[in-house]
């Protein structure tokens, strides 16, 4: 898997400098629709930076496509069938957090997600993040308390979870061991 995640982590930024280019947008203008500094931007479109999920989810929100499209698109991914062998994986620098794009790149709305969240290690996404996107997670192992916006969810394996309306949502294993969870979601 190591090979894979330092392949999507050096390819990323390019993806989003295409994206970027494909748009016509400026530095300016993404750091505006994402929320994200035009230094840091240029930081991670040059490769210089592994960044964060909770930075590539408000930067793949601006472009309007999910952290999981990003990925797959750095990946360039195509077909109906993607062997585990090569699916997208990603690991996040700032908490250990790995996330495997199972779903082939497609015209289908759905995408299957599976994430793994090393014990004790929390990970928040901001409510523009899932504004686009239905969302729900099955608990596979590990214990995950998912909190979003006020309410907190304390899943147990085989647990699983649909969203709410868009809000900003924190995941966080507890308990000795990682969380592993599936993620299903819909784009629309």
């Amino acid at each position: 898997m190591t090979d894979i995640a330092n392949d999507v982590s050096a390819t990323i930024g390019k993806r989003i400098h295409a994206e970027r280019t494909l748009r016509n947008w400026s530095l300016a203008e993404l750091a505006d629709r994402s929320g994200v500094s035009k230094a840091m931007l240029s930081t991670i479109e040059r490769g210089m930076t592994s960044p964060t999920a909770s930075l590539l989810v408000r930067i793949a929100a601006a472009f309007g496509m999910t952290l999981s499209t990003l990925i797959a698109r750095a990946e360039q991914q195509g077909g109906g069938l993607l062997r585990e062998s090569e699916q997208p994986v990603w690991r996040d620098p700032g908490t250990g957090y790995v996330r495997r794009h199972l779903s082939p790149i497609s015209d289908m709305p759905l995408e299957l997600i599976r994430v793994q969240l090393p014990a004790g290690a929390k990970v928040s996404f901001p409510a523009a993040s899932y504004a686009f996107i239905k969302q729900q997670m099955w608990l596979i192992s590990g214990r995950l308390e998912f909190t979003e916006g006020d309410v907190v969810h304390s899943l147990e394996p085989g647990d699983c979870l649909a969203l709410g309306a868009p809000s900003d949502c924190t995941f966080h294993a507890v308990g000795p061991q990682s969380a592993d969870y599936l993620v299903a979601l819909v784009r629309g």
